[in-house]
């Protein structure tokens, strides 16, 4: 099914059209998405992924089924989301103006970061991440990162914090989006397992992910690094990839992205047709996209993950959604 698209509604009528995009107090370009109708989710078979993903574990292929059943699902009204993750510069200038204190400082408990020579036989850990120590943060994951590469180590509070801020200060909401419009957001009018394509291999022409030289750092991973380089060991500034059809970069790829729903197993399987909310209460919090670090099959565009809201990793950032305001509104 093809992604149904509405350009005109009660919000952007063609006498009095919404601005495509839309630059914020802090740097962030907010980009219009159009309500519309898509198919969430997968339908593929454990046979067809491994067919496609050959070097996996077949647990982790059958451990798939929260991404199903595929449905119907139709986003009613347009949104303006980040045309990039939000950046370690514009998450400073929120820390500056706000004076906000992060959780990972606030309670004093840190976040993670990566560390070569970090104790993996001691400690059973074989992925070189260090954590929590409170001298990794939004500041320090452990390695270098400029003012335009994704800011990571926040939790889903943080994120939340920021949103409300910005909803304050500019007087529009801002919030996380919700699982559905960012899924919708990451397809940009595709079916298939990324918004390039199927292939695997593919991801490296549009995005930051598990490549040869992430694989550099983390050799016993190796077997599931895509084949290319791309000179990013870690995270890349945002908007090193080519963006999707929609305008929006790294929606696979460089940060893990908060999401506002509660997780729920089950969630497919009675998910309402228009502008789904996720679960009514649970543990933890959706994040979507992968990162830097993350394999092939999970950057797919359904790949689902969690964790606690108050979670801070050097793997997870974010990226808001801008609600288009009633009519009349201002």
């Amino acid at each position: 099914m093809l992604l149904s698209v509405v350009l005109t509604t009660a919000h952007a009528d063609q006498t009095n059209p919404l601005p495509a995009t839309i630059d914020n107090s802090i740097g962030m370009t907010m980009v219009l998405i159009p309500a519309g109708q898509f198919m969430m989710g997968t339908e593929e078979s454990v046979a067809a992924l491994r067919a496609a993903y050959p070097d996996y574990e077949e647990k982790r292929l059958q451990d798939l089924d929260d991404e199903r059943p595929r449905h119907s699902v139709h986003i009613t009204r347009p949104f303006y989301i980040g045309k990039t993750l939000v950046t370690v510069g514009q998450f400073a200038k929120f820390i500056a103006e706000s004076g906000y204190v992060p959780e990972s400082i606030r309670d004093k408990t840190g976040g993670y970061g990566y560390n070569p020579n970090y104790d993996s036989e001691k400690t059973e850990r074989k992925d070189a991440f260090e954590g929590r120590n409170p001298k990794y943060s939004w500041r320090n994951p452990g390695f270098a990162q400029g003012d335009d590469h994704p800011v990571l180590n926040v939790s889903w509070n943080d994120a939340v914090a920021l949103a409300d801020w910005l909803s304050k200060k500019e007087h529009a909401r801002y919030r996380l989006p919700t699982e559905a419009e960012w899924e919708y957001s990451c397809r940009a009018g595709t079916q298939t397992r990324y918004p390039n394509g199927d292939a695997p291999e593919g991801l490296s022409l549009i995005a930051n992910t598990f490549d040869a030289d992430a694989a550099s750092n983390w050799p016993q991973f190796a077997g599931h690094a895509l084949k290319s380089r791309d000179g990013f060991s870690f995270t890349s500034p945002v908007g090193s990839y080519p963006a999707n059809a929609f305008g929006l970069y790294d929606m696979v790829g460089n940060a893990w992205e908060w999401t506002s729903d509660w997780y729920g197993e089950k969630t497919y399987a009675h998910s309402p047709l228009a502008d789904p909310q996720g679960a009514p209460v649970g543990e933890v919090k959706v994040r979507r996209g992968g990162s830097w670090h993350t394999w092939s099959l999970y950057a797919r565009c359904a790949f689902r993950n969690w964790n606690t809201t108050t979670t801070r990793y050097t793997l997870v950032g974010m990226r808001l959604v801008r609600e288009v305001a009633p009519s009349g509104e201002h």
